[in-house]
């Protein structure tokens, strides 16, 4: 079993950027997937960004060049760094995890409760 805990939403004015992080805690794995994954009202959970532990890292089209995933391993803690945000990033942002390699909201294993991020124009 694995826990994740997010924290780090809110309310932010567009162009402006927000830090999530995500604590993970319980089982570990030698080969992960840990990463991010949206959800706006009326719409269905979409992938954001994901690490893998070997350090890859993947992110999806609309955030990509704005957004930044990366790993503390000591804290064992995801983050994800949004810059120049947009209205359209408002969602309930879900940390994610997988024992081995995926990068679909199918593929996930465990999830977080989710942290809200508001956009405003």
């Amino acid at each position: 079993q694995v826990q994740l805990v997010e924290s780090g939403g809110g309310l932010v004015q567009a162009g402006g950027s927000l830090r999530l992080s995500c604590a993970a805690s319980g089982r570990t794995y030698s080969r992960y997937t840990m990463g991010w994954f949206r959800q706006a009202p009326g719409k269905e959970r979409e992938f954001v960004a994901v690490r893998w532990s070997g350090g890859a890292t993947f992110y999806a089209e609309s955030v990509k060049g704005r957004f930044t995933i990366s790993r503390d391993n000591a804290m064992n803690t995801v983050y994800l760094q949004m810059n120049s945000l947009k209205p359209e990033d408002t969602a309930v942002y879900y940390c994610a995890f997988r024992e081995g390699w995926g990068n679909s909201v199918s593929a996930m294993d465990y999830w977080g409760k989710g942290t809200l991020v508001t956009v405003s124009s």
